[in-house]
């Protein structure tokens, strides 16, 4: 695991306990948004070894 998944899993787990202690406002939201992006993000890039060479 790089930092990027860690730093997205974290923010998913703050999310959660923040949607459910908390009232929910519209920026706790936001973490479960940058977490999922960071996630997929992470995913797809290390699932790409080999960069295209320009032609």
């Amino acid at each position: 695991m790089d930092l990027g998944l860690l730093v997205g899993i974290a923010l998913i787990v703050v999310w959660g306990i923040g949607a459910f202690v908390f009232d929910a406002p519209g920026w706790i939201h936001a973490l479960l948004t940058v977490g999922m992006f960071l996630i997929i993000y992470r995913i797809v890039v290390r699932g790409d070894r080999r960069h295209p060479t320009p032609k």
